[in-house]
């Protein structure tokens, strides 16, 4: 059976960030893929891209997906950020991969995902100025990979591809040989 990811998306979501790993992990990993948008309405993304969802953020349950990943915005360091503190939890303590990159890490630490866990974020100081509660400093990673612990994936924005691999890795530990060709592929890009 195909695993699931399910992805959360807002105003101004970054396109980058999401599409190697949606496509990756439809194609080389034939799993499932469906985006979520608060109250399942439409959003714009940074390039201005308008995307129809068919599924709404409230609607998640745990036992309807194995991997969740939330794409950067601006939105999520508004005051008016959606509030998906409920979502998150409840799909790590169902034991499910929950990844977060660029701004959506602040989403991860308002619900107290990076406690007591390694991640990292675009800085330290953009998690303490913006994530309200954030008290997890000791375990912040400063690199520009995304970092995992256990079933958390946490990147900067501007590392998509490692996100991409951490995320898809987490949900098929099984499958070495072909994240390690999926490694490579990514990797080309940068010894040429």
């Amino acid at each position: 059976m195909a695993k699931h990811l399910a992805f959360i998306l807002i105003d101004d979501f970054a396109d980058w960030e999401h599409a190697r790993l949606s496509a990756a992990f439809r194609s080389y990993f034939a799993g499932r893929v469906s985006f979520h948008t608060p109250g399942g309405q439409p959003v714009l993304s940074m390039g201005g891209m308008r995307f129809a969802p068919e599924h709404a953020i409230e609607d998640l349950r745990p036992d309807d997906y194995d991997g969740l990943a939330v794409i950067g915005s601006a939105g999520w360091s508004q005051a008016d950020a959606p509030d998906i503190s409920a979502v998150l939890q409840a799909a790590d303590e169902a034991g499910k991969v929950v990844g977060a990159i660029c701004a959506a890490t602040l989403a991860a630490a308002r619900a107290g995902l990076m406690n007591g866990r390694r991640h990292t974020s675009n800085s330290l100081g953009f998690l303490k100025a913006k994530a309200a509660g954030y008290d997890a400093s000791a375990f912040y990673v400063d690199t520009p990979a995304a970092v995992r612990e256990g079933n958390l994936v946490t990147a900067a924005g501007n590392a998509p591809v490692t996100f991409a691999t951490e995320m898809i890795c987490a949900l098929y530990p099984d499958r070495g040989e072909a994240m390690q060709e999926f490694r490579d592929q990514c990797g080309r890009e940068f010894t040429a």
